[in-house]
């Protein structure tokens, strides 16, 4: 259900994104509280991005969820995920922004029909 979608202006050639993957994997599930295997983590890289008027590392992710999401949960999640992409990526934490939804089992498809 839950799903991290992150783009970054990073080249992942030569990266083990297997890492970053699973890492991300398992914080999002621990925190939002779900279960590993219905958690979907998306990692673009090469994309053109500029932060402040440059084009230095930096990322933009969006995190979408059927509940679980709060105030505190978002701080958790935003330092968990900074740090990932900071040790992984070499992206420092002041240069990602990350979008949370919390959004209905409505409007959620999966398995040919919606949650």
């Amino acid at each position: 259900m839950p799903c991290l979608n992150i783009s970054t202006n990073v080249n992942l050639e030569g990266v083990d994104t297997s890492s970053v993957l699973s890492e991300a994997t398992s914080t999002v599930a621990k925190l939002i509280g779900k279960p590993e295997a219905y958690v979907m983590i998306v990692l673009k890289g090469s994309v053109p991005i500029t932060f402040g008027g440059t084009e230095q590392p930096a990322a933009y992710g969006e995190l979408v969820s059927i509940g679980g999401l709060n105030a505190d949960v978002n701080k958790k999640l935003s330092a968990a995920i900074a740090d990932i992409l900071e040790t992984k990526l070499s992206i420092p934490k002041s240069r990602f922004f990350l979008k949370f939804y919390d959004t209905k089992g409505s409007f959620f498809g999966w398995n040919g029909t919606t949650f």
